[in-house]
């Protein structure tokens, strides 16, 4: 029983040296201006194509879903970035 207990702890302490810690940014910082980029956008669809000819119920109710959605990828960044300052 002791032969098993010596090689086992000569065993854990290898591993536990090579243990690296790794840390890791949360957010992806490289896609925060192409959200702002495509809420810029899907505004001025929005309102440019509700004074035209092809605006539908349908059309609209497209653009609110996605336009909501980006507000709170938006708010979540305008947070996130506070924070981090902080």
């Amino acid at each position: 029983m002791s032969q098993i207990l010596t090689s086992i702890i000569p065993a854990t302490g290898a591993v536990s040296s090579t243990v690296v810690l790794m840390m890791t940014e949360i957010g992806l910082h490289e896609y925060d201006i192409l959200t702002v980029i495509v809420l810029i956008f899907l505004l001025s669809a929005k309102e440019i194509l509700s004074a035209s000819k092809y605006w539908t119920k349908s059309l609209g109710t497209s653009l609110n879903m996605s336009i909501l959605t980006l507000l709170v990828v938006f708010a979540s960044i305008v947070i996130f970035k506070i924070t981090e300052i902080i």
